[in-house]
């Protein structure tokens, strides 16, 4: 059976999405070992709504939300599509013994609008292992997303700092490759990096991550590099080479960031805009 594929889009709004995590789970973590100006009291869905956004991916942060998954995605039924992780960020240590996949297959019984799962912080500084499962595993994650009722993709996160990696197989197994720029001080480098990205999957479909806070380093996404970032995104969704762009995220929207607000007016502008370009 074949999974959705690139889902068709009408206008740019079409083809966005937000990152959604926990009210205040960032600034929770590590006692804000991100400096973020203030605790988030904004949820997932309310995030979206802010930022005028139709798409979400719901990721496990920290082990949380644990399963079942039912209650957190009852909000989320007005959107559009939603992606929910079957493996949850780097300190999500219960998906490094046992993923989520017959938990959002299971969700998607009820949830017609979820379209997929997703795989974050998946690789690590390991050439022997890069993975936090091997090639042949994530083909096995995908054939059970596949062979759901209603099939499902599987997305896995790629930050630049992978691409050195022997990381190939592993794209190889998955359907679509979410890339993200972990510094602000990389972004000076992301034309390059995309383009060895599509050099080394060059068939697979790939979704733009944008961050609008610089975990990095710690800081506020410096304006230049956030408006770097967006018209590159842009570019490159109007003409096929990504097909969707991620706005990280819901649990930082409500801090009265310069980025995020700059975001906001930025979907507003162009996000009724035809979008003719999009990948099938």
């Amino acid at each position: 059976m074949k999974a959705n594929g690139g889902a068709k889009t009408g206008t740019i709004r079409d083809a966005l999405w937000i990152w959604g995590q926990e009210a205040g789970c960032f600034h929770r973590h590590r006692d804000n070992c991100w400096n973020l100006p203030g605790m988030s009291r904004m949820t997932p869905a309310e995030g979206a709504f802010y930022m005028g956004i139709p798409n979400i991916m719901i990721v496990r942060f920290a082990n949380q939300p644990m399963p079942p998954f039912r209650p957190y995605a009852i909000p989320l039924r007005p959107l559009k599509r939603i992606v929910w992780s079957i493996i949850g960020d780097s300190s999500s240590q219960d998906n490094d013994r046992q993923p989520d996949v017959q938990e959002v297959i299971a969700l998607a019984e009820d949830f017609p609008n979820l379209t997929g799962g997703i795989m974050d912080d998946f690789f690590r500084n390991d050439p022997a292992a890069p993975g936090r499962f091997t090639a042949e595993q994530v083909e096995g994650f995908r054939r059970q997303l596949h062979s759901a009722r209603r099939p499902l993709d599987l997305y896995v996160v790629v930050y630049s700092r992978n691409l050195a990696l022997p990381i190939g197989k592993h794209l190889d197994a998955v359907d679509v490759i979410t890339f993200w720029t972990w510094q602000a001080k990389g972004l000076e480098a992301l034309e390059s990096d995309f383009r060895r990205l599509e050099e080394l999957s060059p068939q697979k479909r790939k979704v733009l991550g944008l961050y609008m806070w610089d975990f990095g380093a710690g800081a506020p996404m410096p304006m230049a590099a956030m408006e770097h970032q967006c018209r590159l995104g842009l570019e490159w969704l109007r003409t096929g080479r990504v097909e969707g762009l991620i706005f990280l995220a819901s649990c930082i929207a409500d801090l009265e960031l310069d980025a995020v607000e700059y975001a906001r007016r930025l979907i507003a502008q162009v996000g009724d805009e035809p979008l003719t370009h999009t990948r099938s």
